[in-house]
């Protein structure tokens, strides 16, 4: 039997419809009143000005109401929602599944001061949803094409006095940065999306995405793996419960001062998540009456502050690539690695979070703690940033940080997390001292050597304290086992072919050829083997914000180690010593040096 002749869908029905739906009318009577307009506006005014209050009336604004300033609200909303929550249509994930109640209760909030507020979105993808898969190759490009959409977006609304962008995970969040940064003399506010709550019992996202390995490696039942595979997302929007690329970008952008105080980390759906959206609301108003613009916001102090807070937080190295073109796109000079590199010798690690532990406490268990403005107290007192810079609320970081140190705010939610979970706050952001006695490491290191004559990132917190030595060094010395394709590294990993000792090497990720792909996909399935802290990783593609354990010299290698690797793919060879310069933490000796 033909293909094409069988489906359960009649031919009649996507045809046929009901009956009466024919009775269609040519004319209504549209809005009344009038355009609030004078003749001077028709003389000097643009058509496409005088038109947009046109279709402003027609979509039912109160005319009389139509030349109060306009301000417009970007989002990255996916999904369709009934009004009880429920789908309708899924979104891409849970990251912008709720962004749409924040640019509802913004815009409330703009109605209410007597401004017209304007909404517009450009979802974004999930890059946990496309691991392994071929839309992984669309994520980093996709950053860039958000970004110019959004800036198009902008524009598009000439009569804007301001934007309030409002995002929450990786490639969605920064290519919003990067579009409010651009804004120049115009006002513009971040608000971080939040992220999910842990589940009662099972495991987190992060930890959740490792089912497949574990199970391959009979680690896990089936049912076990249906079980807390059902329940990781515990709560219907935000992003991820670890602080990865998306959590990341939210310290980042108010690290940056584009965001108020406080606001990245807010568990999505709740009232004081709620409540962000229309403080930001007020101060993109505020921002307005003061004459203040990005340009206002954004500078070199800021960024190197922003630097300061990545190294302080243990963030994503996802950063190093989207913090330069968030200073680009602001006009400003891109951080160096040599600056990266000074600023996580000198800035310790002072919070305690998945994935990097000791103990890995939760993304909202760090916004209880008090997030961005307790991390910055401590390094307020130890001199580490430029409280002079001004922030969107319209005053200076210091001023900030003045009232985050006194507010009833800060108090009852460090009193919440002691109450409801039985954790000091102080165990989850340390003072230098305290982080120093608990063993937290540097962030990030940048080694440069025979492998990476280019250079190379590795991300500090995933190398397992046990494999350091007692000067302080780090040395992995083992075959090779190279790859062409993440998905013939997957399957040897599933099929126990990775060994103890091995050095898993993953070529031919790198921007041009696959657009950079992410490989947590990889890093996870080896995190959950036995032997995972004696396996290292070395790639020219990206590793996610979550990757730890599996790949404790894990490294973003340049396009230079690259080449050597095409040049001896056919076989792993035996170890030699490598003589790199990394700040102390050597480069990982695979067989593959010339």
């Amino acid at each position: 039997m033909d293909r094409f002749t069988r489906s359960a869908i009649s031919f009649e029905s996507i045809l046929e419809s009901p009956a009466g739906i024919a009775k269609v009318r040519t004319h209504a009577a549209g809005p009344q009143g009038q355009l609030p307009i004078t003749a001077q506006m028709l003389i000097d005014q643009p058509s496409g000005n005088l038109f947009g209050l046109t279709q402003s009336a027609g979509m039912g604004w109160e005319p009389a109401r139509l030349l109060d300033p306009e301000f417009l609200i970007l989002s990255t909303h996916g999904g369709l929602r009934a009004e009880d929550g429920r789908p309708i249509a899924l979104g891409f994930h849970t990251g912008h599944w709720e962004v749409g109640l924040l640019v509802a209760e913004a815009a409330r909030e703009l109605k209410a001061l007597r401004a017209v507020p304007y909404a517009g979105a450009c979802t974004d993808p999930c890059d946990g949803r496309t691991q392994g898969t071929a839309g992984m190759m669309d994520s980093l490009p996709y950053r860039n094409d958000a970004a110019m959409v959004l800036r198009r977006l902008m524009r598009s609304l000439p009569t804007r006095k301001g934007v309030l962008g409002v995002a929450t995970c990786d490639k969605g969040l920064t290519a919003m940065m990067m579009a409010l940064a651009s804004a120049g003399a115009l006002p513009s506010v971040l608000v971080p999306g939040g992220v999910t709550l842990l589940p009662e019992q099972g495991e987190d996202a992060g930890k959740v995405q490792t089912i497949g390995a574990r199970f391959a490696q009979q680690q896990i039942t089936l049912e076990y793996a249906a079980d807390v595979g059902c329940r990781a997302c515990a709560s219907p929007g935000g992003g991820c419960q670890f602080l990865g690329t998306a959590a990341t970008a939210q310290v980042v952008g108010e690290a940056l001062g584009l965001s108020l105080p406080h606001t990245a980390l807010a568990p999505s759906g709740h009232a004081v998540w709620l409540d962000a959206g229309r403080r930001s609301a007020r101060a993109l108003l505020r921002m307005h009456e003061l004459g203040m613009g990005v340009r206002d916001v954004l500078s070199d102090a800021a960024v190197r502050n922003a630097m300061v807070l990545h190294a302080a937080f243990g963030g994503s190295t996802n950063l190093l690539l989207h913090l330069p073109a968030i200073a680009f796109h602001a006009g400003l000079r891109r951080p160096t690695v040599e600056e990266w590199a000074a600023v996580n010798r000198e800035v310790p690690r002072l919070v305690d979070a998945l994935p990097n532990g000791p103990r890995g406490f939760a993304t909202v268990q760090v916004f209880l703690a008090g997030g961005v403005p307790e991390v910055m107290l401590h390094l307020r007192a130890a001199g580490f940033l430029d409280v002079s810079v001004k922030t969107v609320s319209g005053e200076t970081l210091g001023a900030c940080l003045d009232w985050w140190k006194q507010s009833e705010r800060r108090q009852a939610l460090r009193k919440n997390l002691q109450d409801q979970d039985g954790i000091d706050p102080e165990d989850v952001i340390m003072s230098p001292e305290r982080a120093r006695s608990r063993g937290l490491t540097p962030t990030v290191c940048f080694p440069v050597g025979n492998l990476a004559p280019e250079g190379s990132v590795i991300k500090s917190t995933a190398i397992d304290p046990s494999l350091i030595d007692e000067n302080n060094v780090y040395l992995h010395r083992g075959p090779a086992r190279v790859f062409t394709t993440e998905e013939a590294a997957i399957r040897a990993i599933k099929a126990g072919e990775v060994a103890h000792g091995d050095v898993v090497v993953l070529i031919c990720g790198g921007p041009k050829g696959a657009g950079m792909q992410e490989t947590y996909q990889v890093t996870s399935a080896l995190k959950m083997l036995p032997h995972c802290k004696h396996v290292a990783v070395l790639t020219d593609a990206r590793f996610s914000g979550v990757s730890t354990g599996a790949a404790p010299s894990s490294a973003s290698w340049a396009s230079g180690c690259t080449r050597a690797y095409k040049r001896r793919a056919a076989a792993a060879r035996p170890a030699v010593p490598a003589t790199p310069s990394c700040n102390g933490v050597p480069c990982v000796p695979c067989g593959l040096a010339d």
